[in-house]
């Protein structure tokens, strides 16, 4: 992404962020509390003051209800959409050359976001656990991908699919000798994500890193 693309997306997480929150009474105490984000990063990405990692995306999205793209997109919603390959942010990129690009959500009836990864030979991408009854299919377009899901290895290979319950830490590794290419769907429960005190004990709201 160019500096005026990742300005322009900072700016648009920033007023969605608020207003979602505004829009639902809550102060930022208690957004803090329902996403996992510590009170201090959620004033930063409200003031526009951070490029927020996927992982404060993902918990913020969570949080609310919405795909991660709802917080990212600048246009109000239309009846059709169509966004060029250019516009799709790239939101990871591994220790070898791979990448993760967002290339869109929807809000109803459910909750979804389609993701396109290239993850190149070595690379590996670990997400933590997503909201609870989270869902994800994994295509293979190109190359064989490794996905880790609750210890257990699974091997997927060009043409294949894989579908798993996401609300748990899962891994993508490329083993093989050539870049492998995946897309990705997580379907995410459309009601507002619980608290964080309800989900985790009373562990305290952390800003959550790389996760998706």
């Amino acid at each position: 992404m160019t500096d005026t693309s990742i300005a322009a997306a900072t700016a648009a997480v920033a007023e969605h962020v608020r207003a979602l929150r505004l829009a639902r009474g809550w102060s930022l105490d208690e957004l803090s509390g329902r996403s996992g984000v510590s009170k201090g990063m959620v004033v930063q990405v409200e003031g526009a003051r951070t490029n927020p990692s996927i992982g404060t995306l993902c918990r913020l999205a969570d949080a609310f209800g919405v795909p991660i793209a709802r917080l990212l997109e600048p246009a109000p919603e239309r009846v059709v959409r169509i966004t060029p390959a250019e516009a799709a942010p790239v939101l990871w990129r591994g220790a070898y050359g791979g990448s993760g690009r967002l290339l869109g959500g929807v809000t109803h009836p459910g909750v979804a976001d389609l993701w396109e990864w290239r993850l190149a030979p070595r690379d590996t991408y670990t997400s933590s656990d997503h909201a609870t009854g989270t869902r994800k299919l994994l295509h293979v377009l190109d190359g064989t991908v490794t996905v880790t899901v609750g210890g257990t290895d699974y091997t997927v290979e060009t043409g294949q699919t894989i579908e798993f319950h996401a609300d748990r830490a899962h891994t993508y590794r490329n083993a093989g000798p050539v870049t492998a290419r995946m897309v990705t769907v997580a379907i995410m429960p459309s009601h507002d994500r619980h608290t964080a005190a309800s989900r985790n004990g009373h562990a305290s709201p952390t800003d959550g890193g790389a996760r998706r």
